[in-house]
C-alpha cells in the first residue's frame, strides 16, 4: 500500500486533482493489480518517478487508464515496460484516450509509439476541473496502439519513423499567429495543425484556447466521422489524415 500512495501523491503532484477528485483510487489501484490488471511504476533509484495503472478491457486489449511521469524518457520506458507486459499475456492490443490538443503528447504517442486515433470522443469526461484541464471540454483521441505492428515494433527498438508529411497534402487546419485557421478538407491527405502551448493558453487566453478546441472538433473529428484515418504526426505540428 505504501507503493501505491506514492503513485497516488505522483499523479496529484502532476495533475493537481485535489482529494475529492483523483482518476483512480489508492484502494482501486490494489484492487486492479489484485485481479490481473496493470499497475507499475518507474523508479530513478528509490525515487518514484512514474505511474501507469490500466485494465483488461472488451475485446482483448489492456485499456491504459492514466500514466504520469516527472522524469524525462520515464514515459517511453513505461510504455515500453506496458508492451512486454501485455505480450506477456497474450494481448497485442493497447488502446488509451489522450487530449488532441496537447501536441507533445500527440507527438509521443503516435510519432514516438506508433499508436494511431480510432475514435474522436467529444467532452469525454464532461467539464474538468484539475489544475491542467480547468473549464475546458474534455474531448478525447482514442488511441490503439497495435503491439505487433512492423512499424511499433520497429519504433520500440528506437528505430527512427516517418515524419515529414505525404505529397500532396494539404492544410485543413492552420496555425495563424496562434489562432486556427480552416482551409480546404478535400484533398487525400491533409494537415490537421494543434496549438504549440494549449494548456499555456487555458490560463492566458481562455478564448483562444476554446476557439482550438472547437476548430480541431470541427474538423479533426468531422474528418475521423467520415471514416477518414488518422496516419500520423508530422513536423511536431501536425495530425495527418488520409483517405482510408
Amino acid at each position: 500500500m505504501a507503493e501505491f500512495e506514492q503513485v497516488n501523491d505522483l499523479f496529484e503532484d502532476i495533475w493537481h486533482f485535489g482529494p475529492g477528485d483523483p482518476p483512480i483510487t489508492m484502494e482501486l489501484m490494489r484492487a486492479l493489480s489484485h485481479a490481473g490488471g496493470y499497475v507499475a511504476g518507474a523508479f530513478e533509484g528509490d525515487r518514484l518517478v512514474g505511474g501507469s495503472v490500466g485494465f483488461l478491457a472488451a475485446g482483448g486489449a489492456l485499456h491504459s487508464h492514466v500514466t504520469g511521469t516527472t522524469r524525462r524518457g520515464a514515459g517511453f520506458e513505461l510504455k515500453l515496460h506496458q508492451r512486454r507486459w501485455a505480450l506477456g499475456r497474450g494481448i497485442e492490443r493497447i488502446t488509451w484516450t489522450y487530449d488532441p490538443l496537447v501536441r507533445r503528447n500527440a507527438h509521443f504517442n503516435l510519432a514516438k509509439l506508433g499508436a494511431r486515433p480510432q475514435e474522436y470522443l467529444p467532452r469525454f469526461y464532461g467539464v474538468m476541473g484539475d489544475a491542467i484541464n480547468q473549464g475546458d471540454e474534455s474531448d478525447r483521441l482514442l488511441a490503439v496502439w497495435p503491439l505487433t505492428a512492423p512499424h511499433v515494433e520497429a519504433l520500440s527498438r528506437r528505430e527512427p519513423g516517418l515524419s515529414a508529411a505525404p505529397d500532396g497534402a494539404v492544410v485543413a487546419l492552420a496555425d495563424e499567429g496562434g489562432r486556427p485557421v480552416q482551409g480546404p478538407v478535400g484533398a487525400g491527405a491533409v494537415l490537421v495543425a494543434v496549438p504549440a502551448d494549449i494548456e499555456g493558453l487555458r490560463g492566458s487566453d481562455p478564448g483562444t484556447a476554446k476557439a482550438w478546441r472547437h476548430a480541431v472538433r470541427e474538423v479533426l473529428g468531422g474528418l475521423m466521422a467520415e471514416g477518414r484515418a488518422v496516419t500520423g504526426f508530422c513536423g511536431k505540428s501536425y495530425y495527418v489524415v488520409e483517405q482510408a
